[in-house]
């Protein structure tokens, strides 16, 4: 049987700024930036402080994990639980 991978998503913060990370497994592989008002607000500041932080180099080197593994979700098919989570 095939394994079904897990994408999630939750705000962290890269290089000091908060963004809507995407995960595959647990493994970040994008990134969203956010608007002016949504870097300010406190609900997603207080979630991203509660999450691990990231610098571009570690996002970089993940991605390059994931694309040597054939599992970056957004260059590779892979059979998703949620595929909807998959950033555009």
């Amino acid at each position: 049987m095939a394994t079904k991978y897990t994408i999630s998503r939750k705000h962290c913060f890269v290089d000091n700024e908060p963004v809507l990370m995407y995960f595959v497994e647990n493994i970040p592989f994008a990134f969203d930036v956010l608007e002016k008002e949504e870097k300010e607000d406190k609900w997603i500041l207080s979630e991203a402080a509660l999450n691990p932080e990231f610098t571009l180099e570690d996002i970089f080197r993940f991605s390059d994990y994931l694309i040597a593994e054939e599992c970056h979700p957004v260059l590779f098919e892979l059979d998703l639980v949620n595929p909807e989570l998959i950033p555009e």
